[in-house]
């Protein structure tokens, strides 16, 4: 991009909420989560990388579950929409997290999706229309690296 260019930003927040999740988190990384219909109650624990026993989900597994189910269901609109099977389809997440420059903590995301009844073509073009139609691609967008691998 060359200096003076403009760069035209989308602005991706709803125009209405239509359903509010609800957790709460007691203890921090080494305490429990719920949700305020129950059907959440995970005992939270660091990770060994992080110093911790591990025994219990953390934020990151939590965030890679909601990723890749919402990037899925994205993925399988658009593919919908246009009138392709996806058949076998899958998107998986990798969540990592690491200090950051700024003597706190950051996060990237992998994600690796899978169309294997689809040629590759038709692939990316939904992998990438699924990117702009997905929550948590809009919200992560600028904020955090997020590298798609089409398997």
């Amino acid at each position: 991009m060359t200096e003076g260019t403009a760069v035209e930003t989308v602005d991706t927040r709803p125009t209405k909420i239509t359903y509010v999740a609800e957790a709460t988190a007691h203890g921090g990384r080494d305490g429990f989560v719920t949700s305020q219909d129950g059907q959440i109650e995970l005992k939270v624990a660091m990770p060994p990388a992080l110093g911790g026993d591990g025994n219990g989900t953390n934020p990151e597994q939590l965030f890679a579950a909601g990723y890749s189910s919402c990037f899925h269901n994205a993925l399988i609109l658009v593919g919908n929409r246009a009138g392709f099977d996806l058949t076998g389809s899958t998107v998986a997440a990798k969540v990592g997290i690491g200090p950051n420059k700024h003597k706190g903590y950051g996060l990237a995301v992998a994600l690796s999706v899978s169309l294997p009844v689809l040629d590759r073509e038709v692939a990316e073009k939904l992998v990438d229309a699924a990117h702009q139609v997905c929550p948590y691609s809009n919200a992560t967008r600028g904020n955090i690296d997020v590298t798609i691998i089409l398997g």
